[in-house]
């Protein structure tokens, strides 16, 4: 089992003056230095054109000089940021390209996207709920999102990583790099498998004629069947294995209240086809009380 990126694949993070967007960047430089990759940060305001944000006239030369500073300054911020932390190698870009397009571009080649989820587009003020949201639904790669209101990461948190499995295609990706970041955090992963919103007719069927122990058993037997080949690639990381009759959303917000990452999938088992991004991905990226990985499928890279 192999992961679709290589080794010298950077981990990229938009970059504004926002708080969410400088805990983001803390949170990805720290995970940069774990993984000794090279971090790449980039400003990608997409103001070129002043007819674009609403002024009929040009606006005066002190104020777009003054707009260009303040990002500049922000991209500064962010390497002191990095610059404390052990990275291998820093790269900060500031790109006059649209923050979407920019960002999905450079998610074919980097290991992960990390955004502040409370950042600013180039109108002044607008909030980026729809970037974090985009990105999640479109990257070409795992995308990690960080609320403002989130502790600042620290480099010794003994805190554990936590993955939804609910046996889809994704699940067993997002399992795969929940190892990993555990692996490389020295911390135990929580695999969490619930099933309760995904029952089919013909479970329902069976509940009717079996005690509930046995169809325990059973979803037992398909999380492990899950684990069985990243735990024999990660044997350093001890795994809790979690079944739960419950809904995942409720049972992974629950979790993520004592973690310090949650990794899913971008759309599971229960998601309608052509679904970009299940209800579940989206009530952890909204309400999860820690950074949260959306891991997306590998055929859109």
């Amino acid at each position: 089992m192999t992961f679709p990126y290589s080794d010298s694949s950077p981990i990229v993070v938009g970059v504004d003056d926002t708080e969410a967007s400088m805990k983001a960047v803390r949170w990805a430089a720290l995970t940069a230095a774990k993984h000794r990759v090279p971090l790449h940060l980039v400003h990608a305001s997409g103001f070129t054109d002043p007819y674009l944000i609403g002024f009929t006239v040009p606006p005066p030369e002190a104020f777009k000089e003054e707009l260009r500073e303040r990002k500049r300054q922000s991209l500064r911020t962010a390497q002191e940021i990095a610059a404390q932390l052990d990275v291998p190698f820093v790269e900060a870009r500031f790109e006059s390209d649209a923050a979407i397009p920019f960002l999905l571009h450079v998610s074919r080649s980097a290991r992960m996207v990390v955004l502040g989820s409370s950042g600013r587009t180039g109108l002044a003020g607008l909030m980026v709920g729809s970037t974090t949201l985009a990105l999640v639904s479109h990257a070409h790669c795992p995308v990690v999102s960080v609320r403002r209101d989130y502790p600042d990461a620290v480099a010794d948190d003994s805190r554990p990583v936590v993955v939804g499995v609910d046996g889809s295609p994704l699940s067993v990706e997002a399992v795969g790099h929940a190892f990993a970041e555990a692996s490389l955090r020295g911390v135990d992963l929580i695999a969490v498998h619930t099933w309760s919103d995904t029952s089919t007719a013909l479970l329902e069927e069976r509940r009717m004629f079996e005690d509930w122990e046995p169809i325990r058993e059973y979803e037992q037997r398909v999380l492990a069947e899950r684990l069985a080949g990243w735990q024999e690639q990660f044997p350093d990381v001890r795994v809790e294995r979690e079944v739960v009759k419950d809904r995942p959303r409720h049972e992974l917000l629950e979790r993520s209240r004592s973690a310090q990452l949650v990794v899913v999938g971008s759309r599971g088992r229960g998601g309608f086809r052509g679904m970009l991004l299940g209800s579940t991905s989206q009530a952890l990226v909204h309400h999860a009380e820690c950074p949260v990985m959306v891991v997306r499928p590998r055929e859109h890279s």
